[in-house]
């Protein structure tokens, strides 16, 4: 094999020093992680572009996948974004600081509140879309549509069964 990583030069270390191992799991997992990182590194300076930290992308997104109006509840944004009410609460405030989102009434509950992407925010996250867009494609560059395909579908499998149960 020609095409030797860091990955396999730590498994060989590690093969060498623990032969009594089954490094498969090894193989693949370490490449992910590192894939991981080099991933979130591109995406950062991709965001940062365009004056946007990754968690205002993630949020600003997640408005902007709603459609018009561009509004979520504080507790959809919390589902969509994995984080704590108290860290939503935190984001929200600093986005509508920024001008990037505003926080209303819910017109239908009296009690809740509603967070909106501005139009400052819509064409912040639409101007970082497409340039992620074009930054992964680049990143997948060394791979065929077909490879793309299949790595694809043996990822959303990998995926689906670590995702812990949704409690009931």
């Amino acid at each position: 094999m020609t095409d030797r990583d860091e990955v396999d030069q730590i498994v060989g270390a590690w093969h060498r020093v623990r032969p009594d191992l089954d490094l498969a799991p090894l193989e693949v997992m370490s490449r992910i992680t590192r894939i991981a990182r080099l991933l979130d590194k591109a995406r950062r300076r991709s965001f940062e572009r365009h004056g946007l930290e990754t968690w205002e992308f993630d949020v600003l997104a997640a408005l902007r996948r709603e459609g018009d109006p561009y509004s979520l509840s504080p507790g959809a944004l919390v589902a969509q974004t994995l984080v704590t009410s108290g860290t939503m609460t935190n984001r929200v405030d600093r986005l509508v600081a920024r001008g990037l989102v505003t926080r209303e009434p819910d017109p239908t509950d009296r009690r809740g509140v509603v967070v909106s992407a501005t139009v400052r925010g819509l064409d912040q996250v639409d101007a970082a879309m497409t340039d992620l867009i074009e930054v992964e494609r680049a990143l997948l560059g060394a791979l065929t549509t077909a490879d793309q395909a299949r790595l694809t579908q043996t990822l959303r499998a990998l995926l689906s069964s670590l995702h812990e149960p949704r409690p009931e």
